[in-house]
């Protein structure tokens, strides 16, 4: 594309390089849950870029973090860039860290260029995205869209028993200035893609239309301490048998609604998980996600209808305590194919996808026009460690992101 734009490469990773240092993991990646000391030190750090970079900050009671660069329209809503700097407990360097980066490197560039935009343009950084230590994930967002209750969202607690709000105001983000979900004229995400189809492929760029249904439940297992000996086989409440049959199903139902549907336990509580005593009380997560709403419901459906013949097996109580649901959407139409016009003019290789991952742009979509870019990660491997980026491979996707920024903040 003739007069295309293009970002300092080697800044946006010294940038990433910094942020991988922060709260890092046991071996490459990055331990930075949300609301810990790494994440009250890593939000202070970008802070402090986007301060530098001549951006106004404004943060939201839920911690959520705007910086904007101002438009010569003062009155013309902003069009917004984000993800989120909070990672899994042996998470990567890139998974949402990659999308909130780019954001702030997009303003240095037209800061360095001199360009101005008619619309301000904005780079959030949302709270909790991964959901690892307060439960749903993309909590932040979802307070922002009128997703979830304000109290609610700030009345949850971790495993420790720890408010969300608590926490906010321990590291200093209790934000106080409340912002209109309606005030964003566009979002763009961009992130890497979690996935192995980029890369395989050849391609630079996934233009993401829409995101997989993905449901979840938290499964509560009451049964009776005894101990392991002497209790007789047929006076047991055995709380983790009735854990361990569900994640056996769940498994199944995954496999059955194979290749495309996916299913799995992915956390599981015991008490007392001690040896010589049977658990009293388990609590376990269900994930099902298709790409069809209908197919993602009727593999939850199998899973909840199956709780009461698990209780009766195992002699316990069986208790749904939390649900949720994200995805199920189709990002604006304008946007995708806007991005899709400015990667083929930049002859920039890319194709359309749909996420099975959650991202804080299924609730942003709920108020405004929002659109994803998806980036290669090599071997799609991600919420771990190794996961790995490449800056050549990355650069074509961030330059479409830009350029698409400015063409909706000029129009």
């Amino acid at each position: 594309m003739k007069n295309a734009l293009e970002i300092n490469g080697e800044r946006l990773w010294d940038t990433l390089m910094v942020s991988g240092q922060i709260s890092p993991g046991k071996s490459t990646g990055l331990d930075r849950l949300a609301l810990t000391d790494g994440d009250r030190a890593m939000r202070d750090v970008f802070v402090g870029w986007c301060k530098d970079a001549g951006c106004t900050i404004t943060i939201d009671p839920f911690g959520n973090i705007f910086a904007r660069r101002a438009g010569r329209d003062p009155q013309a809503k902003p069009v917004v860039i984000g993800s989120h700097l909070d990672t899994q407990i042996a998470g990567g360097k890139f998974d949402g860290v990659l999308g909130v980066l780019s954001g702030l490197e997009l303003i240095r560039t037209l800061n360095d260029l001199g360009i101005e935009t008619k619309r301000p343009i904005e780079v959030v950084s949302w709270t909790n995205e991964e959901g690892v230590r307060f439960q749903p994930p993309m909590l932040g967002a979802g307070a922002f869209a009128g997703i979830h209750e304000a109290a609610w969202v700030l009345g949850q607690t971790d495993p420790d028993g720890i408010r969300f709000g608590a926490e906010l105001e321990r590291i200093g983000y209790a934000g106080s200035e409340r912002r209109d979900s309606a005030d964003i004229d566009a979002y763009f995400e961009l992130h890497i893609e979690q996935g192995p189809v980029l890369e395989e492929e050849g391609l630079h760029v996934g233009i993401v239309t829409g995101g997989f249904t993905s449901l979840g439940a938290e499964v509560e297992f009451r049964g009776e301490n005894a101990h392991a000996g002497p209790t007789l086989m047929r006076d047991r409440k055995d709380a983790l048998v009735g854990a361990a049959v569900l994640i056996a199903k769940v498994n199944e139902i995954g496999w059955e609604f194979a290749p495309k549907g996916r299913a799995t336990c992915a956390r599981l509580e015991i008490s007392p998980n001690r040896y010589g005593i049977i658990a009293d009380r388990t609590v376990v997560t269900v994930d099902v996600r298709h790409p069809e709403a209908s197919e993602t419901e009727q593999m939850y459906r199998r899973a909840m209808d199956v709780l009461p013949i698990i209780a009766k097996q195992a002699n316990v109580e069986a208790t749904v305590k939390k649900e949720w649901r994200f995805g199920g959407l189709t990002f604006d139409a304008e946007l995708v194919n806007l991005v899709r016009t400015v990667a083929a003019e930049m002859n920039v290789p890319h194709r359309h996808l749909l996420s099975a991952a959650g991202h804080d742009a299924y609730h942003v979509a709920t108020v405004a026009p929002t659109v994803m870019i998806f980036t290669p990660c090599r071997g799609g491997v991600t919420h771990n460690e190794s996961e790995h980026i490449e800056l050549h491979y990355t650069v074509p996707g961030v330059n479409v992101l830009l350029n698409a920024v400015v063409r909706r903040a000029n129009a």
